[in-house]
Formats: structure tokens, C-alpha cells, sequence
């Protein structure tokens, strides 16, 4: 019998490439995004389900998942990609601004986490795979709101992991890199207008991409092979790094005492 996949953010990157990845290889895919009427591709394949789902509205989490498991009869593996990068200078950024990050990219994650979890407990088994970032272990300049959501997903994932393995439920984070296309792709930016930021901010981006310009970027694809060996590896392994840049930044902070640490970071974006 087919195993079946629940992917959000299933639109494009990542979790598009995700949803190819596990139709290919004959799992049931439900594919999830805010608007499935633009879906053209995975519409196509008879074992994907393209249906909506907004993460900031529980009532579409909850009708969401229970038309999933009514089209193919269980849940397996929850994958959580949905979500987004809020960058620039915190003080700048507005009250609504920071709430909706963390509407997005945490609340809304727990939320669909929650939803699933009854299934996953009722099977006796599952995985739950979250989409974390390097991001989510080292902060970046004008990262604050991106970088602590991130933070927030890894601690979560991390605690949950142990609070679940008595029920045979297993939590992973992926934690990709930049992926071959222009860190500012994706990006919301807080707009600003206080002059003191405006130097650093000036020099940040081009500062970013040349600090790791001499490592590969992973891909989407890359990403997506990578969440499919953690649903199919049996391995309790917590965190999966994908991309050189990634694992460069993660190295740094692993491998340097604090002080260390610290001191190269503001060399390579502040000093």
C-alpha cells in the first residue's frame, strides 16, 4: 500500500520539487498551497491531491488535512515548507510585519504540526519533517525576524522530538543553505528609513554572497532528495544540512568558542 506525503508550501521550490520527487516514486502526495486553481503541473499526476491550505487560518488546516486523509486514507509523513524570509532593520519593522512572520513561519507550522499529529498517533507511527534554514542556527545582520522564526522552529522541533519517539513518531529539520538563486529571491524586505542603519545595510548582500562565493549552492532538487531520505532513511537523526554555504556557516558556530564565533561573523558583515 502507498505511503502518503503531506507537503504545504507545495506551489513551487522546495516543496514543489518535493511533491515531484514522491509522486515519482509512487507515494500519495498532498500537495498544499494558498492558490491550487494556479497549479497546472502537479495536477497532472492521478497520486497527487493539489488542494488549499492556508497556514494562518486553522479551520483550512483542519479541512484541509481531513480531505487529505479522506482521498487516501492516512497520512505518513508531514512536511512543513510553507513559509518566508522578512529581512531588514528590526527597528524599522512594523508591529503587523513581525506578527505575520510569526503567523507564517511558526504558528502556522505548529498548527498544521497539531492537526497531523492525531493521524500520525492513531497510525502508530510517522514523520514529521520540518523546513528549518542554517539560518535557524546561526543570525544573520537584518535577519532578526527570518532568523529567530527559524530559531524558534529548531528549538520546537527539537523538543517535540523527544516528547514523540515513545509513539513512534520521529521529527527532523531540514536545514538548506542558499539555494542557486540571488539571496534576495523570495525576500520581503522591511523598508528603511532610519540613515544610521544604512551603511552596513548598504554592504550586507554583497558582503553575504562573497563570504561563500567559492562553495557550491545546493538546489531545490538537492533540497527535495535530502527531505526524501529523511522520510525513508529510519534514521533518528535530528538535522540535515544541505548546501556547502550551509554547513560552512554552521561549522563556524559549531566548531569556535562563542567569543570566537562572534568575532568572525562581525569580520565578515560588520567590521
Amino acid at each position: 500500500m502507498a505511503k502518503t506525503i503531506l507537503i504545504t508550501g507545495a506551489s513551487s521550490g522546495f516543496g514543489k520539487e518535493t511533491a515531484k520527487l514522491f509522486q515519482k516514486n509512487g507515494w500519495n502526495v498532498i500537495a498544499t498551497m494558498r492558490s491550487p486553481e494556479k497549479e497546472t503541473e502537479l495536477t497532472q499526476f492521478d497520486n497527487v491531491f493539489v488542494t488549499e491550505l492556508d497556514v494562518e487560518n486553522i479551520e483550512s488546516i483542519q479541512k484541509t488535512v481531513k480531505a487529505g486523509v479522506d482521498r487516501f486514507g492516512t497520512i505518513d509523513v508531514l512536511v512543513n515548507n510553507a513559509g518566508y524570509g522578512l529581512m531588514g532593520v528590526f527597528e524599522s519593522a512594523s508591529r503587523a510585519q513581525i506578527q505575520k512572520q510569526y503567523a507564517v513561519n511558526v504558528f502556522g507550522l505548529m498548527d498544521v504540526t497539531q492537526t497531523v499529529l492525531s493521524y500520525l498517533r492513531a497510525n502508530g507511527s510517522g514523520t514529521i519533517i520540518n523546513i528549518s534554514s542554517f539560518g535557524g542556527v546561526v543570525g544573520l545582520p537584518f535577519g532578526s525576524l527570518y532568523n529567530s522564526t527559524k530559531f524558534a522552529v529548531e528549538g520546537f522541533s527539537e523538543a517535540l522530538s523527544h516528547e514523540l519517539a515513545p509513539l513512534n513518531i520521529v521529527v527532523k529539520m531540514i536545514e538548506p543553505g542558499s539555494i542557486d538563486t540571488n539571496f534576495r529571491n523570495g525576500l520581503e524586505m522591511v523598508k528603511n528609513e532610519i540613515p544610521s542603519y544604512n551603511p552596513i545595510m548598504g554592504s550586507f548582500f554583497g558582503r553575504f554572497a562573497q563570504t561563500t562565493a567559492n562553495l557550491p549552492k545546493a538546489t531545490s532538487e538537492d533540497v527535495a532528495n535530502t527531505i526524501y531520505e529523511a522520510a525513508t532513511d529510519k534514521k533518528i537523526q535530528l538535522r540535515y544540512v544541505v548546501g556547502e554555504d550551509a554547513q560552512f556557516y554552521i561549522d563556524c558556530k559549531m566548531k569556535n568558542n562563542d567569543n570566537d564565533f562572534v568575532k568572525r561573523m562581525r569580520d565578515y558583515f560588520v567590521n
